[in-house]
């Protein structure tokens, strides 16, 4: 496959409208989004640093991420549930 033809194509949720009840569920997906990201990273041996520095595996979002970072997970946590809407799940609290 030739990566400079890849062409991202993702299922267009558009229409789905997040329910206001799982505007919380969403905050914690993103929350917890970044948290494995964390625990993997210090995992491999990455600590905390002001910027990021791949040879000294330091990264500045090991702890409080800003808000345009939160945005970024934000989004994806709000898009993965609406995909599962689109695709016909339900989403429940027992």
């Amino acid at each position: 496959m030739n990566k400079n033809n890849y062409t991202p194509n993702p299922i267009d949720t558009k229409d789905v409208v997040l329910p206001q009840e799982l505007n919380a569920l969403a905050e914690d997906i993103a929350k917890n989004v970044h948290e494995v990201w964390s625990a993997g990273r210090m995992k491999d041996g990455w600590t905390y640093g002001e910027e990021r520095n791949d040879a000294e595996k330091k990264h500045p979002c090991l702890e409080e991420l800003s808000e345009e970072e939160k945005e970024y997970d934000r989004n994806t946590s709000i898009e993965t549930i609406k995909l599962i809407l689109k695709l016909g799940f339900k989403i429940t609290r027992d």
